[in-house]
């Protein structure tokens, strides 16, 4: 197979795994909490990562690495998966999925207005009104359309949706200049994920074992949103000729979640949710465009 058309492929495979998330964390916190769930799937990504840093010999590049570099992995950990995940969950808990899913989905927005101070970046024209269009996008779905109220949406929920993006943009930030392997990066967030999650089990009155119920969906999202998802991303990326040929695709994720959302979780599409869900990616796209425009 050339390297392109496994890129192709793995890219797909990417976003049909990362499009049946969403479905997987409402079907499994129906059953189980927040914390249950961070637990379970982020011990399954643990073991995952262990046993594909065994198979390809890595191991010992754990032990080699700087311990400032050893540090940075271990502390980043805290803010992803252990952080991000549990406010995810939390808000996926509280509000329909396809809300949390598209909330969620706008921190690219987040991303770009924490630029500006973290970064000393300056936001042109057309990123402003790209950050205008995506935050009416946010608002049209987090009020069901219903501008003056929040539609019956938990205001708890739509915090928590936020603050999940604002956790994941400043990760990125700080992460994005890393030269660690990605895989033992990750491997190493997992690792201060799970010793976060047992001293924090007496906070959330001990753990509890998952009904069958939750088994299927907490193992999908321990493997297909957190592990191996992420392992096949890494891949496509290595193998295609540019990230842009197979970057673009991944767009597609939010709307394939509405659909597994409407057709396992049996919710029912608002229509505001796809009108402020194609307001932010298309937004998205639009600075994709300017900055393609600039690099060629």
């Amino acid at each position: 197979m050339q390297p392109q058309t496994s890129a192709y492929l793995f890219t797909v495979l990417t976003i049909l795994f990362w499009g049946g998330a969403a479905s997987a964390f409402k079907l499994a916190l129906a059953w189980i909490s927040p914390f249950t769930l961070l637990t379970y799937s982020c011990l399954l990504s643990f073991v995952f990562l262990l046993i594909l840093l065994a198979f390809q010999g890595k191991l010992s590049e754990i032990a080699r690495l700087p311990a400032q570099d050893l540090r940075r992995g271990l502390l980043l950990g805290i803010f992803n998966p252990f952080l991000y995940y549990i406010v995810l969950f939390k808000a996926y808990s509280l509000l329909p999925g396809q809300i949390a899913m598209a909330l969620n989905y706008g921190w690219p927005l987040v991303l770009t207005l924490l630029s500006v101070p973290i970064l000393g970046q300056k936001l042109s024209r057309s990123q402003l009104a790209a950050v205008g269009v995506s935050f009416c996008g946010a608002i049209i779905i987090a009020t069901k359309g219903e501008l003056t109220s929040f539609g019956g949406v938990s205001g708890l929920g739509i915090l928590l949706a936020a603050v999940s993006t604002l956790i994941w943009a400043l990760f990125w930030l700080v992460n994005a200049r890393s030269s660690q392997d990605p895989v033992v990066q990750l491997f190493l967030g997992f690792s201060a994920a799970l010793v976060c999650i047992i001293l924090a089990v007496p906070l959330f009155g001990g753990l509890e074992w998952p009904p069958v119920q939750a088994i299927l969906p907490l193992i999908y999202v321990g493997l297909f949103e957190m592990g191996l998802t992420f392992v096949l991303w890494l891949t496509a990326l290595k193998r295609a000729k540019s990230a842009a040929s197979i970057g673009n695709l991944v767009y597609c994720t939010p709307f394939l979640s509405l659909v597994f959302l409407h057709l396992i979780v049996g919710e029912a599409i608002h229509s505001a949710t796809f009108i402020g869900l194609v307001l932010i990616v298309a937004s998205l796209l639009f600075q994709e465009w300017q900055r393609a425009k600039k690099t060629s």
